[in-house]
């Protein structure tokens, strides 16, 4: 079977073998409910105290704020919703460059009497400090914004920013999926510069789909988007996926024992692939500005960017385009429009995010592929012109 090599990691990961090794008894053998008084149930229990114990430890906060849901797009919808229910209508303040299970949650309040309110982002993909500041003038009830971007990489200072909006007393939350396991995430010290709550997920890390969790300080009094039996904290009802949940645990200790590592490989391939784009005549978005080790964003002109990802796809690499498309109506992505960027650019983006089993070799393949491509794609523009 033909398989691409795999340059999509932000998309989602493998799961790593020492993860499925630690859920595989939880599929079959310990099968029980963790809801059950007899012992197959208190297993399952204490598999899910210890699995939550660990993402808490490797995402700095208590035990107690770490709700289990299924995912990290759960896990924003549960903030979202959950928190506008529990106060009454006002301004929701998000970043122009939320991921849509952050935007779509905040567009459809507005069928609730709120107003929804986009922060600005610079060139750079930064918020913008002086429309952050006119938002906050606002007084928002709930502010969300993203601590690294899934498109570009790029890094905020979600710390400075939650504690620039505590004089609005509004409910701040982050979306720390792709930024969670490659950089240093610590809900205590982002608690205490005022972020409420922050979305996390396995599948990022190494560990399976389907699980998540939305780490949140206990004051907040969420109103649950699934109830029944009063899982986690009434919060999320619903018979736990101990399976998942305990690969969730495992990933997050791997992630953190072995992110420093890790790191510093993946931004050495990066500067390598960068150097390789810029020889091609590639732009690369937000390069100037801190962003994750390993994502690479960028463009080149001429090219359609959904068209070079399916050639590359049949070349023997995996990559991701920038534009959310459907046959009716392609759009750029929203991101680069927000960061000002010419629309016919926009279009030709293409994301690389590399994973810990990226290797050197795979990154100068690519390189090679990609020129030939370009060449080819350009060939056939001037045949057809």
């Amino acid at each position: 079977m033909f398989a691409p090599a795999y340059l999509d990691y932000n998309a989602t990961t493998p799961v790593d073998a020492r993860v499925l090794e630690a859920m595989l008894p939880w599929f079959s053998r310990r099968y029980g409910n963790a809801s059950s008084r007899h012992e197959y149930g208190r297993a399952a229990r204490t598999a899910i105290d210890e699995a939550r114990a660990r993402v808490a430890a490797a995402a700095g906060a208590h035990l107690t704020e770490v709700v289990f849901t299924s995912g990290g797009s759960e896990a924003n919808n549960l903030f979202v919703k959950g928190a506008a229910a529990a106060l009454r209508p006002g301004v929701v303040a998000i970043s122009a460059i939320e991921h849509p299970c952050v935007r779509e949650p905040a567009k459809a309040l507005g069928r609730q009497g709120w107003r929804l309110r986009e922060i600005a982002v610079d060139s750079a993909g930064r918020i913008d400090a002086a429309d952050f500041g006119a938002a906050m003038a606002e007084r928002p009830s709930l502010v969300s914004v993203m601590l690294a971007n899934n498109e570009t990489g790029v890094v905020q200072d979600v710390a400075a920013l939650a504690e620039a909006a505590r004089p609005t007393r509004a409910w701040f939350h982050t979306d720390a999926v792709q930024a969670f396991g490659k950089i240093g995430v610590d809900f205590r010290k982002l608690n205490e510069r005022g972020v409420h709550a922050m979305t996390i997920s396995a599948h990022k890390i190494g560990g399976p789909k389907g699980a998540g969790a939305l780490i949140v300080d206990k004051r907040l009094e969420l109103a649950p988007l699934i109830s029944g039996g009063g899982h986690e904290r009434g919060l999320r009802s619903g018979t736990e996926n101990v399976p998942a949940i305990v690969g969730f645990g495992f990933a997050c200790h791997l992630a953190v024992a072995e992110k420093s590592v890790v790191a510093v490989r993946q931004a050495s391939l990066r500067d390598e692939l960068e150097r390789g784009l810029i020889e091609q005549g590639a732009t690369i978005f937000a390069r100037s500005v801190e962003r994750l080790p390993n994502t690479v964003y960028f463009a080149l002109s001429g090219i359609d960017g959904e068209t070079l990802v399916g050639k590359l796809d049949r070349a023997g690499f995996a990559v991701a385009s920038g534009a959310a498309c459907s046959s009716a109506n392609p759009e750029p992505s929203h991101v680069l429009m927000a960061m000002g960027v010419e629309s016919v650019l926009a279009r030709g983006a293409v994301r690389v995010s590399l994973g810990r089993e990226t290797t050197a070799k795979e990154v100068g393949d690519f390189l090679l592929a990609l020129g030939e491509t370009v060449f080819q794609l350009k060939r056939l523009a001037a045949l057809a012109g």
